[in-house]
């Protein structure tokens, strides 16, 4: 499993909103992950990547707010496969029955995981066959550690505006 990150949300050329995961341990040559999600998982995980709040509770805020009030916590979030062009993810809790692992939506996983800053993995298998390598380049050193700078998003933005989710299908 490799540690990833959001590296940022973008829309494609059809106005469908897309989750870009980076490992954390980005280099050169590094894959990217694409996986096309919902327009309310997208604005979930924006509000959470970018520390905002809404004026009511989200589902996902609500989920925590569940978890933590039960006792339990998300340790980890894994997108663990790739079938027939469908993304598969498992989050795994700690309760006080011991470990249990769920099994989920990607775009569930990742706005769970930047809520409580668990940890967020892809299978080194899924990044290979679905990952997409050179879009955005290392950083000038312009952004902060962890953000994107303004010239990689105009980059993969015109790389979305050419792609079409079916180029990942497996």
């Amino acid at each position: 499993m490799i540690l990833v990150e959001v590296a940022t949300l973008a829309l494609d050329a059809r106005g469908e909103p897309v989750v870009i995961l980076r490992p954390v341990e980005a280099g050169e040559g590094t894959k990217l992950l694409p996986i096309w999600i919902g327009v309310q998982e997208a604005n979930a995980i924006m509000l959470s990547v970018e520390r905002l709040t809404a004026e009511r509770p989200m589902s996902y805020d609500l989920m925590v707010r569940l978890l933590e009030m039960s006792g339990s916590s998300v340790s980890q979030v894994a997108v663990t496969r790739l079938e027939g062009g469908t993304f598969f993810a498992e989050i795994t809790l700690q309760t006080a029955e011991g470990v249990r692992v769920v099994d989920a939506r990607p775009s569930d996983s990742i706005a769970l995981a930047t809520r409580t800053g668990a940890p967020m993995y892809v299978a080194a298998a899924v990044l290979e066959e679905a990952g997409v390598a050179g879009i955005i380049e290392e950083g000038t050193g312009d952004a902060e550690p962890g953000e994107v700078a303004e010239e990689e998003i105009e980059e993969f933005s015109k790389f979305l505006d050419q792609v079409n989710p079916d180029d990942f299908r497996g």
